[in-house]
């Protein structure tokens, strides 16, 4: 049975740390590897260098508006290829266990299981504006 008193808060705690979790990530693109560093990077692992402008922005609005609740369900699904691109170029090869060397899969393929649970539950408390789609069951 859903709690229907608290559920609301559930789905804004989990879009509120997915959307912190994404300017983390972002931030550590632009500060630390620089935009720059982070194109090198990318062409490092045979993907285009402007890839990694478009991910550190996709990223940045992501987490707005998974914070902010603007249309938090579209975004949630939006941000999902970003860490299956995760996967397939960086983490996949290195196993599973995050502890791996170069990090393994854990992590990402969780987080998308949090974007996905997040798309699922619906936009939550504090929303700015709602998705223009609801999934209901029948």
């Amino acid at each position: 049975m859903i709690d229907t008193r608290t559920a609301p808060y559930a789905a804004l705690l989990l879009r509120l740390a997915l959307g912190v979790l994404f300017i983390a990530h972002a931030g550590l693109k632009i500060f630390v590897f620089t935009p720059s560093g982070t194109a090198s990077y990318f062409g490092s692992l045979g993907l285009p260098g402007w890839l990694a402008y478009v991910t550190i922005v996709w990223e940045l609005a992501g987490a707005a508006a998974l914070i902010l609740g603007i249309w938090p369900r579209l975004a949630a699904i939006a941000l999902v290829p970003i860490l299956l691109g995760t996967i397939v170029t960086v983490h996949g090869p290195a196993g599973f266990f995050f502890t791996n060397a170069n990090g393994g899969w854990e992590f990402p393929a969780f987080w998308i299981v949090g974007l996905l649970a997040a798309a699922l539950i619906g936009d939550g408390a504090y929303s700015l504006r709602p998705t223009p789609f609801r999934l209901t069951a029948r």
